[in-house]
């Protein structure tokens, strides 16, 4: 963050979330936070609630958008939740045609290889009301459900897989990333680049 002009604090605790310390944030970065209802009590998720209404940025990493069906506004606000993911493999990625000069992918091609394990919506977000989708994945160039989920009934998306995505919604923005299960997915110019500039396009205002 330092490198970048950015102040970030870090906390293990849903205690640090009140509506004073919030007040003094720009974004909400949610790292691999499942079930959010199991962390944030009712009063917590209404001061987050009423924080991105006021023009707040939440960033979700990868297990974000995993079990949160318990906190409707969340999930309404994501677009979808989780099915399934495959293990950590090399597939090939596809930058929207309305994206590429996103700064949270320019710079790097129509499409290029990328290692992480993808994960499989229960919906896509594509044509949602605000939704931007920056990346996709093609299911061809890798197996998208492993074997711990094919055996439980876990569905691959199909030809329309967003792995990334921003939503201007209700007052804030909202950016979403696929990677960062993992260190190795994000450990490389690109994955620096993808998380840095979604953190500054989230901290932006909305018009």
């Amino acid at each position: 963050g330092a490198a970048h002009g950015i102040q970030i604090d870090v906390s293990e605790t849903a205690k640090d979330i009140n509506e004073k310390r919030l007040a003094d944030y720009q974004v909400l970065l949610l790292n691999n936070a499942n079930t959010l209802d199991k962390v944030f009590d009712e009063e917590q998720r209404g001061i987050i609630q009423a924080w991105y209404a006021k023009g707040g940025g939440i960033v979700g990493i990868h297990a974000a958008l995993v079990r949160q069906l318990d906190w409707p506004w969340f999930h309404d606000l994501a677009g979808c939740d989780f099915d399934s993911d495959s293990d950590f493999l090399e597939a090939r990625v596809m930058v929207d045609p309305k994206a590429k000069e996103h700064p949270t992918v320019k710079g790097h091609g129509d499409t290029f290889l990328y290692k992480a394990d993808w994960t499989n919506h229960t919906k896509s977000v594509t044509g949602l009301e605000g939704v931007q989708v920056l990346l996709r994945v093609d299911e061809k160039s890798y197996e998208p459900v492993r074997g711990y989920f094919r055996e439980r009934g876990g569905k691959a998306m199909g030809d329309d897989h967003p792995i990334a995505w921003t939503r201007l919604y209700a007052g804030g923005r909202f950016f979403y990333t696929e990677l960062g299960h993992d260190v190795p997915s994000l450990d490389t110019d690109f994955g620096r680049q993808h998380i840095i500039e979604g953190i500054k396009w989230a901290a932006a205002k909305s018009s």
